[in-house]
């Protein structure tokens, strides 16, 4: 028998991450007893149709999460109790939903800072529907080898010590929620373990009160003595001792009673919980609660140091009348193990792990990213700029200070072309239609490719080929681009001609080969070939993507890394003409009528359909 929980108990958790802490913790005790999964559902509106995963053992389980309670409850019909794990603001409406759902008997909060308005509320609306509201600021509930609601009880090692995995003869109540995890533990080292460890939370107004418990424990042969651990603040102590008192008990109580260090401190000095405050004339001091318990008849040291003493004499007592049985002693070494981690596991060098993915240029382990084993903030700290890091992520080495000036003229000289072209005109139209930069960005991105940007790559990389296979022969390098590729990449423009050269172009040109010792044999292949072509059409030049391609093979990048040059620098145009048109607050575009030819038949009558 037990109290609250027990093999048959169901529960659904309100509330996210803290929830899904606990879930987590819970099936540890679920794999430790061999009990199915405790947690069967979330109710979460921000995390809706989600799958958590909560591993019971090495077995994973996917708990869905549910927008509402309701939901949760249609769908999952063995659910039987409520754990709150919501903000302050939001958890009296969840507790309260709760407390109205048929199939829910037991309400259990750990929420903090619920207002002592909301926990009399809640405790009344419980006490109507016949119902246990357990908390606020409750750490759980455990029952010795039947169930765990909350953290309570601590990892799964304290589980174990604290033989949690079968059932004792203790029963125990307190406010503290580190302080029932130590209770568990004195009553396994100085008796038989618990039946049910109860934290009913330090708050001033507690759903549920200790007398409330105390009567279920004696009710409950299994319990054959509770330990209650109060504190200087309220009258629940004295209102337990005054029922124990009332007529004898089937139960032995013990108790320990914290703040007796008030008597030399100032009246109405509070401690750590809401709750534990002294009254007016000494109402609910701790000398008071102890002197009320021990004229009731329970067990109560002076001091939280003799409870082991105490909870040994009363366990040897009830031994010695029979009242407890003496159980086989088990071997903790037939008790199952929490698998270890994959992490763990490689840790104590015991596995081997095949890399899903291999990387050299990065490493965000330590406590910050190094590029290609440079700090981050030792290179800002050095005057490395954007274009060094650019050559350690692309080309994994760190850029000479000429090669860095002339990274950074690159991408400064391909930043941006105008509003007109595709890349830039694509994040103008969404940025109109009110879509986010991102998406906006993304959307001129997806205009580079082979007639935008793309013959970066391919200038490069067969300008190149040219270098190495027609050194000494560019009209038989153009005849082989006419049978096997088509036209150079990089050759020709729509609007400039050598009447109208690129600035831009001569820009690089003459930055490369007068102001640097840059050796740029592909960038020279590429002017000799600009000759021949531009003397059959004089738009033939080499343009801006070639110009940029052979530079960059000549500064040794790889060559399917080099439309990267002007993703990148594109990028930044794109962001500006985001910018640019949300600070205008510019609408929605649509094309005008003369800007298109409707190359359409005329307007004709529909024929019936036969």
């Amino acid at each position: 028998m037990s109290i609250l929980a027990n093999k048959e108990t169901r529960a659904v958790i309100i509330g996210g991450v803290a929830g899904l802490n606990a879930a987590r913790r819970m099936a540890q005790f679920d794999f430790l007893i061999n009990r199915p999964l405790t947690v069967q559902a979330f109710v979460y509106p921000p995390e809706e149709g989600q799958q958590k995963e909560i591993y019971r053992g090495g077995e994973l389980n996917n708990v869905t999460v549910y927008s509402t309670l309701e939901k949760a409850l249609t769908e999952n019909p063995h659910i039987n109790t409520a754990l709150i794990y919501i903000g302050a603001s939001r958890a009296y409406q969840s507790a309260m939903e709760a407390l109205d759902s048929k199939e829910i008997k037991l309400v259990t909060m750990i929420t903090e800072g619920v207002p002592e308005k909301d926990a009399k509320a809640l405790r009344k609306y419980a006490l109507e529907k016949g119902k246990i509201f357990n908390g606020p600021s409750s750490i759980g509930i455990m029952t010795a080898g039947e169930c765990r609601l909350g953290v309570i009880g601590g990892e799964f090692k304290n589980l174990k010590l604290c033989n949690l995995y079968r059932p004792g003869s203790f029963g125990v109540i307190t406010k503290s929620g580190g302080l029932s995890n130590e209770a568990m533990w004195l009553c396994a080292q100085n008796g038989d373990g618990i039946t049910t460890a109860v934290a009913i939370g330090g708050d001033a107004y507690p759903g549920t009160d200790f007398v409330t418990y105390l009567k279920m424990f004696e009710n409950d042969p299994d319990t054959k003595a509770v330990v209650i651990i109060g504190e200087v603040g309220g009258t629940l102590e004295e209102e337990a001792a005054e029922w124990f008192g009332q007529e004898k008990r089937r139960i032995k109580l013990i108790a320990s009673i914290g703040g007796t260090c008030q008597d030399v401190l100032p009246q109405g000095m509070k401690f750590g919980h809401a709750g534990a405050k002294e009254g007016k004339k000494g109402l609910g001091s701790a000398r008071s609660k102890i002197n009320a318990l021990r004229e009731a008849g329970a067990v109560v040291p002076d001091t939280f140091g003799g409870l082991s003493k105490a909870i040994k004499q009363v366990y040897v007592e009830l031994k010695a009348t029979g009242a407890i049985k003496p159980e086989p002693e088990l071997d903790e070494k037939l008790l199952p193990e929490l698998p270890p981690s994959v992490q763990e596991i490689m840790k104590q060098g015991e596995v081997i792990v095949e890399p899903l993915i291999r990387t050299t240029i990065s490493d965000d382990r330590g406590e910050e990213p190094r590029y290609v084993g440079y700090a981050a903030s030792e290179l800002c700290e050095k005057g490395y700029g954007i274009e060094d890091v650019i050559g350690l992520l692309w080309n994994k080495k760190l850029p000479t200070k000429e090669e860095s000036e002339i990274i950074k003229r690159i991408i400064m000289i391909s930043a941006d072309h105008g509003p007109a072209v595709s890349g830039a005109f694509g994040s103008i139209i969404a940025a109109c239609a009110g879509i986010d930069l991102p998406q906006a960005v993304s959307a001129g991105m997806t205009m580079i490719g082979p007639r935008f940007g793309g013959a970066v790559t391919n200038a490069g990389k067969y300008f190149k080929y040219g270098v190495k296979e027609y050194p000494n022969d560019i009209p038989g390098f153009l005849n082989w681009m006419k049978q096997n590729v088509g036209p150079v990449p990089g050759i020709g423009h729509r609007v400039k001609s050598v009447k109208n050269p690129d600035k831009r172009v001569k820009y690089l040109v003459e930055y490369v080969t007068n102001q640097t010792t840059l050796h740029t044999p592909c960038l020279n292949y590429a002017l000799e070939v600009e000759k021949i072509t531009t003397a059959k059409k004089d738009n033939l030049i080499l343009n801006v993507d070639g110009t940029i391609g052979c530079i960059l093979v000549d500064l040794d990048f790889p060559e399917y890394s080099l439309n990267g040059f002007f993703v990148l620098a594109r990028t930044i145009g794109m962001i500006g003409h985001w910018i640019d048109q949300n600070n205008q607050n510019a609408r929605l575009i649509r094309l005008y009528d003369y800007l298109i030819n409707y190359a359409v038949k005329e307007e004709r009558e529909v024929p019936e359909k036969k």
